[in-house]
């Protein structure tokens, strides 16, 4: 199915190889369960990255963007526990995207994911969202894939909070492209294809767009956690 709502956190870090372990333990069994039981948070998905090296990919489906600025959320963000003190430092390179969802289509979770973060060239925002769309309208129903997603990044009008504080500065994605599907091969093939910055700058995307493909550590709704 879509994603489920009408808003999404998606983010990327690097986690220290040292850190890997204590990390999932405390994002599986603490920090799932502590987004889950806000009001409007309806998943929760983590990726690991599929090259080896030590980036992570989460992505939160939310009933509305307004679930971003809602006082439980800026209650949690702003009263971290002990253990996520501990953990915040060691999210490096944080890229936090508070988007709405443009287009979505097919499942949302699958074994292997591909994101794409992108910018729109000026006044190419138009088309190339028509183009993206079209894409996802075909691509569930390709042998391998699964499913296909595009946000916005819109941020809330709040102000930094103590989370943020811990890690610093978080960098931001204009847009995201991500794919999911059962076959990495299916997953490259469309990296190096019609989501290749090539590709993408012809359809109205600025150059330079970031790639990285996932692979699933762990997926959750409310209900799982109840």
């Amino acid at each position: 199915m879509p994603l489920l709502g009408e808003a999404a956190l998606a983010m990327w870090w690097h986690m220290a190889p040292e850190m890997l372990s204590e990390f999932e333990d405390w994002h599986s069994h603490e920090h799932f369960p502590e987004r889950l039981a806000i009001p409007g948070f309806r998943r929760a998905s983590r990726w690991t990255s599929a090259s080896g090296d030590d980036a992570v990919f989460v992505m939160y489906e939310l009933a509305s963007h307004e679930v971003l600025s809602s006082p439980d959320y800026l209650a949690s963000l702003n009263a971290p526990s002990a253990w996520s003190t501990g953990m915040m430092p060691h999210h490096r390179h944080m890229v936090r995207c508070q988007s709405r969802v443009l287009e979505s289509g097919g499942a949302a979770v699958a074994r292997q994911a591909l994101t794409v973060r992108l910018s729109p060239a000026p006044g190419r925002g138009d088309p190339l969202r028509a183009a993206l769309r079209s894409l996802i309208d075909t691509l569930p129903t390709r042998p391998g894939l699964m499913g296909a997603h595009l946000l916005r990044h819109e941020a809330p009008p709040i102000a930094q909070t103590t989370e943020q504080k811990i890690r610093g500065a978080d960098q931001v994605a204009d847009w995201v492209f991500v794919a999911v599907g059962y076959d990495p091969a299916a997953l490259d093939a469309l990296a190096h294809g019609e989501l290749a910055e090539a590709a993408l700058v012809a359809l109205g995307a600025a150059p330079s767009p970031v790639c990285g493909r996932f692979a699933l550590s762990c997926s959750a709704t409310p209900a799982d956690l109840a």
